[in-house]
């Protein structure tokens, strides 16, 4: 962690965490990160939390796991770490659950000890957790939901049974949140027809729930992959209830229903990149391994609303654009189809002041120049 954030750390350390209002924790955790955050309130936190075990059931659609990697990828804390602090029970977690299936050993179990599908079915029908959702939703073919079948259940039906019964809905994940990859143009979208659990793209009116006619407002934290920080954070605000659902939501999620916090709707990756000096003085690469500004490669970071250039990954070193890769906007609703072609320089989307990159970057130039023509004629007039 940096001077600056143990200096912050230590001033947030001094407040009275339980009393803090909702926009200033909100503040807090979007500064601080997981680690310092857990680290500075563990006392408060265990305080507040000590009679108060938290159920989590996380399901998974349609993906690749990737956002569970990253989770588990989290360095300081771990995900046990911060499970553990947070005094969260994770009851079911397909890619976690040990000694679990419909058949043990060749042999049908039908108890809830071994056989997921009793305990999935248990943990609903007791209520009161938080659902996490990962992956996308297939409602096809013809409405049916049978592309993804989970036991003798389509994984439409088991959201729809689990979501009735949450206290909070969580999309994890670009996939669970818009549909993400799953989603992308093809000639079989349309039979296939995958969505997020709110939203289908940008669409909020096609979510696989309001589909299903449920009624649940729905927190997305997207990212392919999510980001630890922006997870374990939204569970410990909800959990704390420093985020109370569904009161404070209007007020806490952009209009795609990202934490602004996290995806803050008047800031994009390309404001904090670490290349964006190059991208002032209008110096780009056109070939991969080059140290320069990523425009020229595809790079949407300009497009892209989310905290990644001041977070960072990887223990809070390193980032797309750091690492040589241009941003994909992999936040954004209409990701992947909104990004494509990956590799090549976007045609202007309005976004840039309404001009192109070359346009910029010569008035970037011209006005450097311009500046350094000003000062020149000052020190010739002894000014």
């Amino acid at each position: 962690m940096s001077t600056g954030m143990k200096n912050l750390a230590r001033t947030l350390d001094s407040l009275d965490f339980l009393k803090l209002d909702r926009r200033t924790f909100m503040k807090a955790v979007g500064v601080l990160g997981a680690t310092a955050f857990l680290g500075t309130y563990k006392t408060e936190i265990v305080s507040a939390l000590e009679f108060a075990e938290t159920k989590i059931v996380w399901l998974h659609g349609s993906e690749c796991t990737g956002c569970s990697e990253s989770l588990l990828n989290g360095g300081n804390p771990d995900v046990a770490q911060a499970l553990s602090k947070l005094n969260v029970n994770l009851a079911y977690h397909e890619t976690l659950l040990a000694q679990q299936g419909i058949f043990v050993d060749g042999k049908l179990a039908n108890n809830a000890e071994l056989n997921s599908e009793i305990l999935l079915e248990e943990l609903i029908e007791e209520g009161n957790y938080i659902l996490v959702v990962e992956g996308s939703i297939p409602n096809g073919p013809q409405g049916s939901g049978k592309y993804l079948m989970i036991g003798n259940k389509t994984f439409k039906e088991i959201l729809g049974e689990a979501a009735k019964n949450a206290t909070a809905v969580i999309a994890v994940g670009t996939c669970a949140a818009y549909g993400g990859i799953t989603s992308a143009d093809s000639d079989i979208a349309k039979d296939t027809d995958y969505r997020g659990v709110a939203f289908a793209k940008n669409d909020k009116t096609k979510g696989m729930l309001q589909e299903l006619g449920i009624d649940k407002p729905v927190i997305n934290i997207p990212g392919c992959p999510a980001h630890p920080d922006w997870i374990l954070l939204t569970l410990g605000a909800v959990i704390l209830e420093k985020i109370k659902v569904p009161g404070d939501l209007p007020a806490v999620l952009d209009d795609y229903g990202r934490p602004k916090v996290f995806f803050p709707p008047d800031h994009t990756v390309h404001e904090n990149c670490p290349r964006r000096g190059y991208y002032d003085r209008a110096e780009f690469d056109e070939q991969v391994g080059g140290e320069k500004c990523l425009w020229k490669l595809g790079c949407k970071a300009p497009y892209s609303h989310a905290d990644c250039g001041i977070r960072r990954w990887n223990g809070s070193v390193s980032m797309c654009t750091q690492a040589g890769g241009p941003c994909i906007a992999c936040v954004e609703p209409g990701f992947p189809d909104s990004s494509r072609p990956l590799y090549v320089e976007a045609e202007d989307k309005g976004v840039l002041l309404g001009a192109n990159i070359d346009t910029l970057s010569k008035a970037a130039v011209g006005a450097a120049t311009v500046v350094a023509g000003v000062h020149a004629v000052r020190r010739m007039k002894g000014e």
